[in-house]
């Protein structure tokens, strides 16, 4: 059975930074940070593959690093710079096996509880 745990989450002042980890279980070919503000549509922010190759969302190209530990089989998303409306509850998310590079919610069949993260000015 595959499940994910996020952790790292927390608050921060405008212009610091956190790391967010993902303990995951499971074969997986994709696994993708999402967030959620309220009453907004989930976003993929940024995602990485078997191979190392990653996409980001522009909002947060060259602030954010997504990176994972095979062995330890736990994903990180490294969040620098970080802005007010960075705020939102973050997700880790896992395709099926076969996934390739996607960003896109419909790819990713598992999803971890959520770890919220708030930016204040």
């Amino acid at each position: 059975q595959v499940q994910l745990q996020e952790s790292g989450g927390g608050s921060v002042q405008s212009g610091g930074s956190l790391k967010l980890s993902c303990a995951a279980s499971g074969d997986t070919r994709c696994m993708a940070w999402f967030r959620q503000a309220p009453g907004k549509a989930r976003e993929g922010i940024a995602a990485i593959d078997e191979d190392g190759l990653t996409t980001y969302a522009e909002s947060v190209k060259g602030r954010f690093t997504i990176s994972q530990d095979k062995a330890k089989n736990t994903l990180y998303l490294q969040m620098d710079s970080l802005k007010p409306e960075d705020t939102a509850i973050y997700y880790c998310a896992m395709s099926g096996f076969g996934g390739s590079l996607s960003r896109r919610e419909t790819e990713f069949d598992y999803w971890g509880q959520g770890t919220q993260v708030t930016v204040s000015s």
